[in-house]
């Protein structure tokens, strides 16, 4: 199995556009040590020439553009792409659907029937497109089903819901339901290696550990270093927790979770531009890298 990071950062990027933060001056400034970051997308292959995207972020245009794979001129009009997972309805994971508009081919998009649904009502992006190249939906289960994707050869995937927020333009956002956001395991069934992709990730549920010790590799949320991160910041209000998130520091944290499994390669992303793990020089970072832990950056390769 073949991983392709296309973008490592949480919404907004890094540097954010209108950010002033020790981080996104910095790395403007050349003061600290990093690099820059587009919004959260891999994309898996099981043969290096069909991809599976996870996400269409906003800046899907770039990143295919910095992935040769993602165009192989077979065709007068052509993609690597062979279908599209959404792990949810958030802004930074579906404005990109947007951009991938051109076209009399049909998007196979693969996405829970209450992320559909948020999509054809509160953002209505998936009528959008039927005006266009078209939708073809397929509802992903969240029971432990197994399915596959039509040309992403040698790969299948299995989907569970993860406890989350729905978006703030859902009908529903008071009201989470199961399939808001999920976590997809995804095994090559030529050698059994899996990836457990969850760029969301607010809890622990009773779920994920069996997963967690089946994958190779874990691929989660890194988006913030502390719970209070952004109220200590004034930036926000509510804590990471709040918002669907599990803070890298601290008891319960990200890093203190990933701790039980050293057998896998544990790598984060979806990384908000606050973190300082983003300086490549931070105390932060130095003990994460005593973990073992990952930092994704755009452009990361894994092989499984």
């Amino acid at each position: 199995m073949l991983i392709h990071v296309l973008g490592s950062g949480a919404g907004g990027g890094f540097p954010q556009w209108n950010c002033n933060c020790h981080n996104c001056s910095g790395l403007r400034k050349g003061t600290i040590k990093a690099r820059a970051r587009t919004q959260s997308s891999i994309a898996v292959s099981g043969d290096g020439t069909n991809w599976v995207l996870f996400n269409a972020s906003p800046d899907v245009l770039k990143q295919f553009q910095d992935f040769p794979a993602m165009q192989p001129a077979r065709a007068i009009r052509d993609t690597g792409m062979v279908g599209i997972i959404l792990i949810d309805a958030q802004i930074d994971h579906t404005t990109g659907l947007l951009m991938l508009r051109e076209g009399t081919v049909k998007r196979e998009i693969y996405c829970t029937d209450v992320v559909k649904g948020d999509l054809t009502s509160g953002n209505p992006l998936m009528n959008i497109l039927g005006h266009y190249c078209g939708v073809n939906h397929h509802p992903v289960p969240t029971d432990g089903t197994t399915f596959e994707i039509p040309g992403a050869a040698n790969l299948k995937f299995t989907a569970v819901a993860l406890k989350s927020a729905a978006p703030p333009y859902s009908p529903h956002r008071h009201d989470p339901h199961p399939g808001d956001t999920i976590g997809v395991l995804v095994e090559d069934t030529r050698n059994g290696k899996k990836l457990f992709y969850a760029p969301g990730l607010g809890e622990i549920e009773p779920h994920l550990p069996p997963l967690f010790e089946q994958a190779d590799c874990i691929m989660v949320d890194g988006t913030f270093w502390t719970n209070t991160e952004m109220i200590d910041l004034g930036l926000m209000t509510k804590t990471a927790r709040d918002i669907g998130h599990l803070p890298q520091s601290g008891p319960g944290g990200m890093m203190e979770v990933l701790s039980a499994y050293p057998k896998a390669r544990r790598v984060l992303i979806h990384i908000n531009n606050t973190n300082p793990i983003l300086n490549e020089e931070s105390p932060e970072r130095r003990q994460l890298e005593a973990t073992g832990i990952e930092v994704s950056y755009d452009g990361m390769e894994i092989t499984l």
